[in-house]
């Protein structure tokens, strides 16, 4: 039976950067796990539990499709969001459109490469 728990990971090929671009925008607290034998810190984000991790692969080229499972994030206020992710060295991968009597949906690339949406609910999206 699922019981809807979540464990999401990222991959960084300069972790410092990646977690002060989720602390920043999202306000993730990363801790680092000692003890392991790849650098790992696990991520606090007052829902969903992850971790992030030195990439173990190259990642792939631009303009590719993604390679994992991409996470979309609920947040308060979608424009608000997105100025943080891009003035945090994020960019638009998608731009915010509407997902009709539902949300306004977006999807961005951080500063590593990694694929990841946000997402405002709001029922009068595309109305």
């Amino acid at each position: 039976m699922n019981k809807g728990h979540i464990y999401f990971e990222i991959q960084a090929d300069e972790p410092k950067r990646a977690i002060n671009f989720y602390s920043r925008v999202f306000g993730w607290k990363f801790s680092e796990v000692p003890g392991l034998p790849i650098a790992y810190w696990t991520i606090e984000t007052g829902g969903s539990r992850g971790g992030l991790l030195k990439r173990p692969a190259p990642a792939p080229p631009p303009h590719s499709g993604a390679n994992a499972f991409v996470c979309s994030l609920e947040v308060e206020n979608f424009d608000s969001t997105a100025k943080t992710i891009t003035d945090s060295g994020g960019i638009v991968a998608m731009a915010k459109f509407a997902v009709p009597n539902t949300c306004w949906q977006g999807y961005f690339v951080d500063p590593e490469g990694n694929t990841f949406g946000i997402f405002q609910v709001d029922a009068t999206a595309g109305k």
